[in-house]
């Protein structure tokens, strides 16, 4: 089989769904509402890595500007608890805003009515039953006041319990963003809204559209509290959390990492953005999975907390250790291409080395091209496939640190594996990974100058 009718068979297989799929409406809401969560990761991964700086644990004792760190951590954990830990908040409004956008509907009121079902998924038990088992306490001038405990508090709905607004509560999120959006467009579509006259502000306008929306949605959403008040196995984080913790387990395993590379490098072989289609599906688990790292780092270095699993593969591991230079690794592609005999692969050397030591490679894709090249694809996926195995083995054996922190992405790669991680390992380990890519891809990259060099000389003899 050629290679032509390969990608022919490919295409007619494979990417008619894919591409189907990248333009689904609801998957993009998704990409568009995870996506607006980033800044605010990154400035929560900032203020823990302040927090807890990789540094030496002598540092902590003798150094002033580390002791007060040490000593304030707590006060400088805040902001990454109001963006990481709230992650789940965020993501639902905008979710619920850029679906409704995408119906020609107003995006606040998506975003707003998103959010009031997600809030009401947050409230874990009945409150009769903790008004029963509240306590009368006497205090020490004779009077009696009745106490609360924590959980008792949150189950009245007086506290709100952190562990759902995170990256844990990513997918409920998603599912109530969905369902209020849905529940107003029906109301729009069949006009079941109150119509203001045309003198009326549109701001006043648009709260008055949403009012039978939004009761509609606070009974759907009250009837599954009242489910999960009767049958707690029905709570809605319950049913999700058993149906992704398999997936995140899947994910976290070679097997599961190895997967994501082949459907991300072949889509972008063929020419589609593999990271948006396959990243849409999978960033939630990798959001919750670089949550719980978070987590478990901050619990090690405040509590020293030794017994702590950690994940291996949120996104930051693709980032910082897989896609060096961009998918498919092609840093090692574009150092052979500084190098290369053929004067139009040396000046596209030159032009794409800059943006790809910030892990922009869209030039060189579409320059070279690598989509739909015989040359490269082989190396394209079987490079990021070797680094995928080899990163992991490294990280299971505890040699470098898992990813607890998300980078911006346009940093160069051992900056961002450095931060990532903080484990100065992960630089070496970034660029052990280069070295590898740059192998993988020499044999192929020396045939395809070859080619392109006799081509230029034909040229320049015609």
């Amino acid at each position: 089989m050629s290679f032509d009718s390969f990608f022919a068979k490919f295409e007619r297989i494979f990417m008619g769904p894919m591409t189907k799929l990248a333009q689904q409406r609801h998957l993009l809401a998704v990409r568009d509402g995870m996506i607006s969560t980033i800044p605010l990761t990154i400035v929560g991964s900032v203020f823990l890595i302040i927090a807890f700086l990789p540094v030496p644990q002598a540092w902590n004792e003798s150094i002033a500007f580390f002791k007060f760190l040490k000593t304030h951590a707590l006060t400088i954990m805040i902001p990454f608890r109001v963006t990481m830990g709230l992650v789940a908040i965020y993501a639902t409004y905008t979710i619920g805003y850029s679906l409704a956008k995408s119906y020609e509907l107003d995006g606040k009121s998506g975003g707003s009515l998103a959010l009031m079902a997600f809030f009401m998924t947050t409230l874990p038990q009945a409150a009769y039953s903790v008004m029963n088992a509240m306590k009368s306490v006497t205090l020490a001038d004779g009077s009696d006041v009745m106490v609360l405990t924590a959980d008792q508090l949150t189950a009245l709905g007086l506290v709100i319990p952190m562990d759902r607004l995170g990256g844990a509560g990513l997918f409920v999120g998603i599912f109530t963003a969905i369902v209020a959006v849905e529940i107003l467009r029906f109301f729009e579509k069949n006009n079941l809204v109150i119509r203001m006259p045309d003198g009326v502000p549109d701001s006043v306008a648009r709260s008055f559209s949403a009012l039978f929306p939004a009761f509609a949605v606070m009974i759907v959403m009250f009837g599954f509290l009242v489910i999960a008040r009767i049958w707690p196995i029905l709570d809605l984080h319950t049913i999700f959390s058993a149906v992704f913790s398999p997936l995140k387990k899947v994910v976290d395993t070679p097997v599961g990492a190895v997967l994501i590379v082949l459907f991300i490098t072949m889509l972008w072989a063929a020419g589609i953005h593999g990271v948006s289609i396959i990243g849409t599906i999978v960033r939630p688990v990798w959001l919750d999975m670089l949550d719980q790292n978070a987590q478990a780092h901050a619990e090690m270095l405040q509590f020293g907390t030794t017994n702590i699993t950690s994940y291996i593969t949120p996104e930051p591991f693709f980032q910082w250790f897989i896609w060096i230079g961009g998918s498919g690794g092609t840093i090692g592609l574009v150092l052979w291409l500084l190098v290369a005999r053929s004067r139009y692969l040396k000046e596209l050397g030159k032009v794409t080395f800059l943006p790809s030591i910030f892990n922009i490679n869209e030039p060189l894709i579409f320059g070279l091209p690598i989509m739909l090249n015989p040359f490269f694809f082989v190396p394209f996926i079987l490079g990021p496939v070797i680094v995928t195995i080899f990163t992991y083995v490294v990280m299971s054996l505890g040699w470098v640190n898992a990813p607890f922190a998300l980078a911006p992405w346009t940093l160069p790669g051992p900056i961002g594996a450095y931060i990532a991680t903080g484990d100065w390992r992960a630089i070496i380990l970034n660029i052990v990974n280069i070295i590898i890519l740059a192998v993988i891809y020499y044999p192929f990259m020396r045939a395809y100058d070859t080619k392109m060099l006799k081509e230029e000389q034909g040229e320049a003899v015609a």
